[in-house]
């Protein structure tokens, strides 16, 4: 691929919208100048999973195109929650929650950046570098570039309003520090999901009126199902896939994906050239099985952050394991321990709330796979017995 295919495939794919246009970006990436394009991720949990990939691959992307990237952990607008598609106020973490929460972010994102590049460094910054030394006067001289008006013709603020659901005025500062970010890092990008298009261009406002400088927005987007428009990647959901999962996990969790994202993900979250993408699509289309063009998403998506043999692993044990109804010796084990059933069924995400777990039961969906022997509720509340058991359709977990 030509450096002019280069900069069509970032200007194009995952994209959702450019400001303030794309054909503005175009000329100054064709000029050969070399822009600080920056994306930012909160760090409300411990993983970073493959809806936020796509950004990065798309910073991937620009490096290799020689400009100069910067990762932004929001460290500290992570304590003020992002009120960013929500429809109530999010709990505020501690600052050490964060802390704990961001370890091994950088470990994580560097399974797609190369934070060991020499040639062309990538920063990875903080922004509790600047906005914790901001007074008050620097935040109401922050506060006075919007409106309240602007604030609550916001859709999420619009519709709690309307619900008489509470808003509390800390969640408007959120587009104002996140704004300041940009202003901080002088970057002449920026990239998030559509879902944080208000809070991008807040901060191309504040750009402009701190250093008279135009900021480009890149609206990319979001990993969901294209017909029921739910986000893919949900915990609550049981459908995030971390980057930091182990082969077999990750395998398994891309097999549960439904057949309708397989395209999108494939053009969202994997380095296939979109030519091949097509072909895939139109395999698909001629009524090929959608598992084995998922099984070839499963593939790319496992080597990308484990490699050929252990993506090899996984899918022979994924075919041992759920095809042919055997236990591979790969399952994933963990150790009694003294406890319930139950703890170890939500410690090990297995199931996301104990009423999840309830209704598998009920329907007899939860069985010890080795004696096919449904499982109780009662059977869930006490120590767990060794062997392997089956939650639903495909998950599994042996206790040791």
């Amino acid at each position: 691929m030509n450096t002019g295919e280069k900069i069509q495939e970032v200007l194009t794919r995952s994209i959702s919208k450019i400001y303030p246009s794309k054909e503005d970006l175009e000329k100054v990436l064709l000029s050969d100048k070399k822009l600080r394009i920056y994306t930012g991720i909160d760090p409300t949990a411990t993983y970073v999973h493959l809806g936020h990939s796509t950004n990065y691959i798309i910073l991937k992307r620009f490096h290799e195109l020689g400009h100069k990237i910067i990762v932004l952990i929001g460290d500290f607008t992570a304590m003020i929650g992002d009120p960013s598609d929500k429809s109530a106020a999010r709990k505020k973490l501690t600052k050490e929650e964060v802390e704990s929460n961001l370890k091994t972010f950088k470990d994580q994102i560097g399974k797609i950046l190369d934070f060991d590049s020499k040639e062309n460094p990538i920063e990875f910054r903080f922004n509790s570098e600047w906005l914790s030394k901001l007074n008050f006067e620097d935040s109401i001289n922050l506060a006075s570039h919007f409106t309240v008006q602007q604030m609550i013709e916001r859709d999420t603020f619009e519709k709690r309003l309307k619900d008489q659901k509470p808003l509390y005025v800390h969640e408007f500062f959120y587009p104002l520090m996140q704004g300041y970010d940009s202003v901080a890092l002088d970057a002449d990008v920026e990239i998030g999901g559509t879902d944080q298009t208000f809070n991008m261009l807040a901060g191309r406002t504040i750009l402009k009126s701190y250093k008279s400088k135009d900021k480009f927005v890149i609206a990319t987007n979001l990993l969901e199902n294209p017909i029921t428009k739910e986000k893919l990647m949900s915990k609550s959901l049981g459908t995030g896939i971390g980057i930091n999962e182990d082969h077999l996990s990750m395998y398994e969790k891309t097999m549960r994906l439904p057949d309708e994202a397989i395209v999108q993900c494939f053009i969202d979250c994997s380095y296939f050239e979109m030519e091949e993408i097509s072909k895939l699509e139109e395999k698909i289309k001629n009524g090929e099985n959608p598992r084995d063009i998922k099984m070839i998403l499963a593939d790319t998506i496992t080597e990308m952050y484990w490699g050929k043999e252990m993506a090899k692993k996984a899918r022979e044990n994924f075919v041992k394991l759920f095809q042919k109804e055997e236990v591979s010796e790969d399952i994933k084990s963990v150790e009694s321990k003294g406890r319930i059933l139950e703890d170890i069924f939500l410690e090990e995400e297995l199931i996301s709330s104990k009423g999840e777990l309830r209704r598998l039961v009920e329907a007899g969906a939860v069985t010890n796979f080795e004696t096919k022997d449904t499982v109780s509720l009662e059977e869930t509340k006490k120590i767990a017995n060794t062997g392997v058991y089956k939650i639903g359709k495909n998950r599994f977990i042996k206790i040791i």
